[in-house]
């Protein structure tokens, strides 16, 4: 399902950075150091087009692809007396009812006060594509920051060997401008896009939210405080975790178009598993 069009400062900000990268890795690195009209000029900027492409591409799915809403048709199965896992409010211990949307939520649901309404699996809301990441739109988050990272450091290799190809000449004062501007950019963008891709990365081979890893630190010390063992529910096994987010056949991980498994993968727990049911339909 598609969203509408909003204006965003940091949507526009972010695709401004795109387009200076991309400009000044072509026009700039790679034309002083191979020369744009070279046989490995052309190739290097063949490459960083594709990922500068695919890059753009999973940005706007991840923006325009909505994170996924709660039927409105849904009721929890309170007859279910054989699951041993209901979602409950942690106060009171009524079943998960969102009272700003007036309608109860799923397992792994949350209501995000900035979208106004409640968003399936959903991670976090993300300021950088005015959009929240949740159920529908996760794995096009994924890749995107995945190709966002790839072509960071390959813009940021391209840069360093471009200076050391150019160190015996003199730069002209505007590319002196560039090169810096770009290290400020590129450095930075480098470490935290890394350090986003490994986070998410194991949030995944968990089957893990970021809100849900933070509630498990709690869930955690409470459990240990109790003389208990916690265990995160949604924990199926490494290899299940990443294919119900990235999907069965491996050529297709860094496709954001790809289509995903069965709607209820997402929301199997361990009890699940064993059973051989789907926590929800």
């Amino acid at each position: 399902m598609a969203r509408g069009f909003r204006f965003s400062f940091h949507v526009s900000l972010v695709t401004a950075a795109i387009i200076y990268i991309y400009l000044s890795t072509v026009l700039v690195f790679i034309d002083q150091w191979f020369g744009l009209g070279s046989s490995p000029g052309m190739m290097n900027a063949a490459a960083f087009t594709f990922l500068a492409v695919m890059c753009i591409y999973s940005y706007r799915l991840a923006i325009f692809t909505d994170p996924g809403r709660v039927p409105v048709s849904f009721v929890p199965d309170i007859e279910d007396s054989g699951r041993p896992i209901h979602e409950i409010k942690r106060k009171g211990g009524d079943l998960r009812f969102c009272q700003k949307c007036s309608h109860y939520k799923p397992p792994r649901a949350h209501h995000c006060r900035i979208c106004n309404r409640c968003v399936l699996r959903m991670d976090h809301h993300c300021v950088w594509m005015n959009n929240c990441v949740g159920h529908a739109n996760y794995k096009v988050f994924f890749v995107f920051i995945v190709y966002a990272v790839l072509a960071c450091i390959y813009s940021l290799v391209l840069l360093i060997g471009s200076l050391t190809a150019d160190s015996e000449d003199d730069t002209e004062d505007s590319s002196k401008t560039i090169y810096v501007i770009s290290g400020l950019l590129l450095v930075p963008l480098s470490l935290a896009l890394g350090f986003f891709v490994g986070w998410h990365i194991y949030l995944i081979l968990k089957n893990k939210t970021t809100i849900e890893y933070h509630e498990g630190v709690r869930a955690m010390w409470l459990a240990e405080k109790g003389g208990q063992l916690y265990s995160h529910p949604y924990d199926i096994g490494a290899y299940e975790n990443l294919i119900s987010i990235l999907g069965p056949n491996f050529l297709c991980w860094v496709c954001p178009t790809s289509g995903h498994v069965d709607t209820g993968f997402h929301f199997r727990t361990k009890y699940d598993k064993l059973v051989g049911t789907s926590a929800m339909e």
